[in-house]
């Protein structure tokens, strides 16, 4: 190859280099980019009005627990509870996991089961029975019914389905506590 040759192509070559960078200037002459003062877009939420009770009365299921009970199944609460099985077990007389023995655990009394560290809160609700309103309470937001808990779970949000654990808790025990009355 000749150094014409040579010449032709690295003129070639600078010539496109040249046209690409001219080109990108005089756009930018051309296009103004314009930032945006503050970046993103800003979503408006309603918040909630009334107080505190308000929203908790707006939040109330519609039917009660003794109702929901009523027509629970503990067959698919057992379905229900192979989460918990993770870090509780069922059985009468079985080890604690990573949380305590659930075998009668309605009626005992909260942050008592033996061979258990339970956390300070819980712990200061020993006078305090687990009857089938404080289970379903805990169940819907564990860290919002007893605040300081250990436990991790984020709550179970059917009711359908915490009434059927409800109910297959209820006969994890050798004397079951009956529900309340719909």
């Amino acid at each position: 190859m000749n150094s014409f040759e040579f010449n032709k192509i690295a003129g070639a070559v600078l010539g496109t280099a040249l046209l690409v960078f001219g080109l990108s200037e005089l756009a930018g002459i051309i296009y103004h980019p314009h930032a945006p003062e503050k970046p993103g877009f800003a979503i408006e939420v309603a918040e909630a009005e009334g107080t505190g009770e308000e929203a908790a009365a707006e939040e109330a299921p519609a039917v009660s627990l003794g109702t929901l009970l009523a027509s629970a199944d503990a067959a698919k609460g057992q379905t229900v509870f192979k989460a918990c099985a993770a870090c509780h077990d069922p059985s009468n007389g079985g080890p604690n996991k990573v949380g305590p023995n659930l075998w009668g655990i309605v009626g005992r009394p909260h942050g008592v089961h033996e061979g258990f560290a339970y956390s300070e809160a819980m712990a200061a609700l020993k006078d305090k029975p687990w009857d089938y309103a404080a289970l379903n309470e805990f169940l819907l937001a564990p860290k919002k019914a007893v605040p300081g808990t250990k436990m991790a779970y984020g709550g179970l949000k059917k009711e359908a389905d915490r009434a059927n654990l409800l109910a297959y808790l209820a006969t994890l025990s050798d004397a079951p506590v009956p529900f309340p009355a719909p």
